[in-house]
């Protein structure tokens, strides 16, 4: 409906600069032909009566005559035009008159045509600015800083507005669910990490008094023991993360020296695998962020690096920077990842085929999240010779 109202009012303004432009050079054509006519029968009768004063009244008489009506005298009645015995032809008076309507009717036409441009002009801003009303609105949206509301208006644009208001509404109102279902996970989360305080306390309470058992049976529920209490350690963290109370210091920090502190924090479980670990050392190469925290997202990696690495193996580390961000890569000597695994491998509790039995599967996520936290992203992929290799990127803005 609305496309049709415009082509109506387009041909409408089209019509109407075309009949203007027709009857302004008509009138204009008109109006000096009259003169110049008027003129030269004015002086050709002078010059009449001035010559022969005693036929002043034959020629008012003429001329009130063809002022009545004009008598048009037809070559094929037998009575020429006396002017054409002596070799005159029409177009022989007044020349000038078909080259100056000409150029009448040529600006007649390019004022109606400059006319519609203004008007296709002014319609076109029109609707230029009613864009830009609607995309400030939505750019307002996105930031946050402008009310939902948006003013009411008819016309063309009035559906696409209604529509941009109802798909604004619905992303609010499925923001504001998500919100509150996330904040509810994260209180169940941090409930279920709380309950689990108590009977961890106490079971390794009771192990610690339990002086008959034998020390292999004491050793395998000093070791369930022990995963539960990281478990539960763990989802404390998690908890902290969802529910934004997580807070990083962020301050300059050397690559190569994080590197190092993750390995050595790792090291007895590297000696134990019979897994080595390489660090190249580079000079002025550091990233914004949390030390702890971040060291606690590389150990992770470096651990999974580890786990998946055979004995004799080696982890290797690599980093780098430019002008947009710092990159770290992390990989092992390994099997690599299941091709169909890598979309998973950040996903909380996602545990791969050949992760270990005491795996939860949740510390690549929470080095995805800690690293994310702060300016960052991880990648992980297979490398072409073989083995799984982490990517990590902290952008400089």
């Amino acid at each position: 409906m609305n496309e049709k109202k415009h082509i109506i009012m387009l041909m409408g303004i089209v019509f109407s600069v075309s009949l203007f432009s027709a009857s302004l050079s008509a009138v204009l054509v008109t109006n000096y032909y009259n003169r110049v006519h008027f003129q030269t029968l004015g002086a050709f009768c002078q010059e009449v009566v001035e010559t022969m004063p005693q036929a002043e009244p034959l020629v008012m008489s003429v001329i009130k005559g063809f002022r009545q009506g004009p008598v048009v005298v037809q070559r094929d009645s037998g009575k020429e035009n006396i002017l054409f015995q002596y070799g005159y032809q029409q177009r022989d008076f007044l020349p000038f008159l078909g080259k100056y309507g000409v150029a009448v009717a040529v600006g007649g036409v390019l004022t109606g045509g400059i006319l519609f441009l203004i008007l296709v002009c002014l319609w076109h801003k029109k609707e230029v600015m009613r864009i830009n009303a609607l995309t400030e609105y939505l750019e307002k949206i996105n930031t946050g800083g402008g009310s939902v509301l948006i003013p009411a208006r008819e016309d063309e644009f009035s559906k696409l507005q209604d529509e941009i208001y109802k798909t604004v509404m619905e992303l609010y109102q499925t923001r504001e669910a998500a919100l509150k279902a996330r904040n509810r996970f994260a209180d169940n989360l941090y409930n279920i990490a709380h309950q689990m305080k108590t009977p961890v306390t106490s079971l390794s309470l009771s192990v610690q008094m339990m002086q008959e058992c034998s020390q292999e049976y004491r050793e395998q529920i000093g070791r369930q023991v022990s995963r539960l209490t990281n478990l539960e350690e763990t989802l404390l963290l998690l908890s902290r993360i969802d529910s934004g109370a997580l807070s990083f210091e962020k301050k300059e920090v050397d690559v190569f020296t994080l590197l190092e502190l993750s390995a050595d924090t790792l090291q007895e479980l590297f000696q134990q695998a019979k897994v080595s670990i390489d660090i190249p050392e580079k000079c002025g190469v550091t990233i914004r962020a949390d030390m702890e925290w971040t060291m606690e997202a590389v150990m992770n990696l470096l651990k999974n690096c580890m786990e998946h690495t055979p004995p004799g193996g080696c982890v290797h580390c690599a980093y780098e920077r430019n002008p947009i961000y710092t990159q770290i890569k992390i990989w092992d000597t390994g099997i690599g990842f299941a091709k169909e695994e890598i979309p998973y491998l950040f996903d909380r509790f996602f545990r791969g085929r050949h992760a270990k039995k005491e795996s939860i599967g949740i510390g690549l996520a929470i080095s995805k999240e800690i690293i994310e936290s702060q300016n960052g992203v991880i990648s992980a992929e297979n490398l072409e010779g073989g083995g799984a290799c982490f990517e990590i990127r902290f952008y400089e803005i």
